[in-house]
């Protein structure tokens, strides 16, 4: 009975840390190019030091090996290491936004307006905006 009992909480802690682990962006992720829908990078969304989110490019899946199109400090470097988003905050359950972003296929900065965990987690819906021009990009969980 024992057994039976340490088994059942041992599988009630998987699914719950599993549960948990979906309820937020944090992890890596799949994103996408908006036009062809071809992967473009893996970028690992994580906490940053100030308690908001952040995502960085962690893996170039077939992009050119350097960001010759970026301007300032991204300028020639490689796209593994780019910071593309950053001070998210929470907004309700499942969203995040009211932070900063950097798309560098285009080289363009833009306020992010929102991130949305959809698909029980496996996808995010990435809200960007310059001016009132607005952009929603999915990217696939890759973890």
């Amino acid at each position: 009975m024992r057994n039976i009992l340490l088994a059942f909480v041992l599988t009630s802690l998987a699914f719950s840390a599993s549960a948990q682990h979906h309820a937020t962006p944090v992890g890596k992720w799949k994103t996408l190019d908006d036009e062809t829908g071809k992967a473009m990078t893996i970028s690992e969304i994580y906490e940053a030091k100030n308690g908001t989110l952040a995502a960085r490019i962690t893996e170039n899946l077939g992009m050119s090996a350097n960001c010759d199109g970026c301007s300032g400090q991204y300028k020639g470097k490689p796209y593994v290491g780019i910071v593309t988003l950053w001070n998210l905050k929470p907004i309700s359950d499942g969203v995040w936004g009211d932070g900063s972003g950097y798309k560098p296929s285009e080289d363009r900065s833009f306020k992010a307006k929102s991130i949305k965990l959809i698909d029980g987690g496996k996808k995010l819906e990435v809200k960007g905006c310059v001016a009132f021009f607005c952009k929603t990009a999915t990217w696939v969980r890759a973890d």
